[in-house]
């Protein structure tokens, strides 16, 4: 006969510890459940957030702005300096050529000593080294050596200098990449935050920041703007006539630009040249610490990087552009921590 077993019963230690995981795992569902969700950030708080990663932003722009500035002096060095290698080796092509022209001059004549061959190698150098050889020279002779020993080490130095250069440009690139990456990140965060918002909520912190740009276009209209050299004030009527112009990293001008884009190309307006990052600027003139001796026209530096920079407008107003999304437009210069001035 076939033996009937009873199953085997869970022992009481196992169910105790199943009955438990079970009665957990109930619970956290319904805490989940009734659980409120993350509240949503308000458009304040939304703007606060975006307002911090523009100014990142454009801190690794003005370094960016940096990065091209110096990548292009490196080019145009660079290019002198290949140019400067090209016409060396023309003219020791030419100094070589001479004293190659003597030696077979020497040679048909039947004067030519065996070590005058020393003339026409790559590194007659050598051949001058040998003082016991010296009396074998004419004066003419030594003279298209001394010559050619002297060119070949000034082509040694302008090669060695264009290798450094060349370096020097690779890191730079390399580094003007990294910026690049970085203020588009910034801005990537910065619009998906904005993302976020209901069109409501964007219309509204569209509609303050218009009235806030109109406050203070008319206390530059209507306040006491001050006086300003004829340079500054070409400069700045350069830059008033810029106004709604889009601030674009890395631009400047002429129909957008990032902040010191900006005052660098309304100065050039003026036929004045002034460096291009801001924190240049900080140094391109004499500098005012006090907001009540600045005049328009005057350059206005912003934190304590000195990552911004706009144009003095009178009356506690700055003509400047602020930031990716927005355009050229005055704004006080309270908004912002003020360092110095500065008159260029």
């Amino acid at each position: 006969m076939a033996s009937h077993r009873r199953p085997k019963q869970p022992s009481r230690t196992r169910v105790t510890v199943l009955t438990t995981a079970a009665a957990a795992a109930v619970a956290f569902s319904a805490q989940a459940a009734n659980a409120a969700p993350s509240e949503k950030p308000s458009k304040d708080e939304v703007k606060a957030k975006v307002d911090a990663l523009y100014e990142q932003a454009e801190q690794a722009t003005e370094k960016l702005d940096g990065a091209q500035e110096k990548q292009q002096k490196l080019q145009k060095e660079i290019s002198t300096i290949q140019d400067n290698v090209a016409r060396g080796q023309e003219e020791l092509n030419k100094l070589r050529d001479g004293l190659g022209t003597m030696a077979s001059a020497q040679y048909r004549t039947g004067g030519i000593d065996p070590s005058i061959q020393l003339f026409l190698s790559s590194d007659p150098s050598d051949y001058l080294d040998k003082a016991s050889t010296m009396d074998q020279l004419s004066a003419q002779q030594v003279e298209a050596l001394t010559k050619i020993q002297s060119k070949q080490r000034e082509l040694a130095q302008e090669r060695a200098e264009a290798s450094t250069k060349l370096k020097d440009l690779s890191a730079t690139r390399t580094e003007l990449k990294k910026k690049k990456d970085e203020v588009k990140a910034k801005l990537a965060s910065a619009q998906k935050l904005l993302n976020t918002l209901t069109a409501a909520e964007k219309a509204a912190l569209a509609k303050e920041q218009a009235n806030a740009a109109s406050r203070s276009t008319s206390r530059v209209n209507l306040g006491n703007t001050g006086s300003a050299s004829g340079r500054a004030a070409s400069a700045f009527a350069a830059a008033q006539s810029v106004i709604g112009s889009p601030y674009v990293y890395g631009a400047s001008g002429p129909s957008s630009f990032d902040c010191s884009g900006l005052t660098s190309w309304a100065y050039a307006q003026a036929g004045v040249s002034i460096p291009r990052t801001s924190e240049a600027q900080a140094n391109a003139g004499t500098r005012i610490y006090s907001e009540s001796d600045l005049k328009v026209g005057d350059l206005v530096i912003f934190y304590g990087d000195y990552h911004h920079v706009g144009l003095y407008a009178g009356n506690g107003q700055v003509l400047h552009a602020p930031h990716t999304g927005a355009v050229v437009r005055y704004e006080s210069i309270s908004n912002m921590p003020f360092q110095f001035g500065v008159r260029i």
